[in-house]
């Protein structure tokens, strides 16, 4: 049941888009001194690299942010991106060897008054995050469903929070799960951000889940979309996006600058890109 590893896919497109907003969000949160708390539902292995069998097979990461490698004058979201990237891949004079997961990107922000819960239910990879933040006081690694692990975790006593939901979509349930999850987290938590990230493999499947959380009576809402071809019943994810409750002052304009940039350099010619209030103030 538990078959699925971001190894595979650390780095590509999808990663370029949520890993830069994600950064964006916490450069948000850092503006007060007050702490926060950043939860991750579905945290992955922390790090992974480029050069074994997982990314070598795939590739994906040359689509992604192999592609903005050696780019300059990029917008602020994607500068801030590929710096983050670059510092994890210093050792290595520079190459793009090493891709870090969320977590990790999210390590490198925090500051000394802040703290991470980190959720892993696969065995392998719960054991990978487990090792990379086993000195580190500041996180908290949990094996066990984020799920539900979201629902205990808030609200948190900084009253402070970005919370990502992440999850492999490897079940149908999955996207009625996630869905429930959130309004449920939202009623105990209202003032956090909640960044959901989400693949289109199948769109109704999507936005079915979407449409719950549309018409759940939660305010501000934002949709910010990807597309590198054009819907379709065969497999494979041709478009993903991120869906954001509560995100921060101008995060929409950061959005649409970064996808206007994005667009040409990873999306096909069928390609599309969205930013829109699904739900308003």
């Amino acid at each position: 049941m538990l078959s699925y590893r971001h190894g595979y896919h650390a780095g590509n497109y999808a990663d370029v888009l949520k890993h830069s907003m994600l950064i964006q969000v916490l450069k948000a949160m850092q503006k007060k001194d007050k702490p926060y708390v950043y939860i991750d539902t579905h945290a992955g292995a922390g790090a992974y690299s480029l050069t074994d069998e997982f990314a070598q097979k795939t590739g994906e990461y040359l689509e992604g942010v192999a592609k903005l490698w050696d780019h300059t004058n990029l917008p602020t979201a994607l500068a801030n991106y590929v710096e983050t990237v670059q510092h994890f891949n210093a050792e290595f004079d520079g190459e793009l060897t090493v891709y870090p997961g969320s977590p990790a990107i999210v390590d490198v922000e925090l500051r000394p008054q802040d703290r991470m819960v980190l959720h892993e239910l696969h065995g392998t990879d719960h054991e990978l995050l487990a090792d990379y933040f086993a000195e580190d006081k500041q996180v908290k690694v949990i094996k066990g469903d984020g799920l539900q692990g979201l629902i205990a975790a808030v609200p948190p006593l900084e009253r402070r929070g970005v919370i990502l939901i992440d999850p492999s979509y490897e079940m149908k349930t999955d996207y009625q799960d996630v869905a429930k999850a959130i309004i449920k987290a939202h009623k105990r938590f209202a003032t956090g951000t909640f960044i959901l990230w989400y693949p289109v493999v199948k769109r109704e499947q999507t936005e079915a889940m979407l449409t719950l959380l549309k018409n759940s009576g939660i305010k501000k809402q934002l949709r910010i979309e990807q597309g590198i071809s054009a819907d379709s019943d065969e497999f494979g994810m041709t478009a993903a996006g991120l869906w954001v409750i509560n995100p921060p002052w101008q995060l929409d304009e950061l959005a649409k600058e970064t996808l206007d940039y994005l667009a040409p350099l990873l999306g096909g010619a069928d390609g599309s890109i969205s930013v829109k209030w699904e739900v308003g103030e």
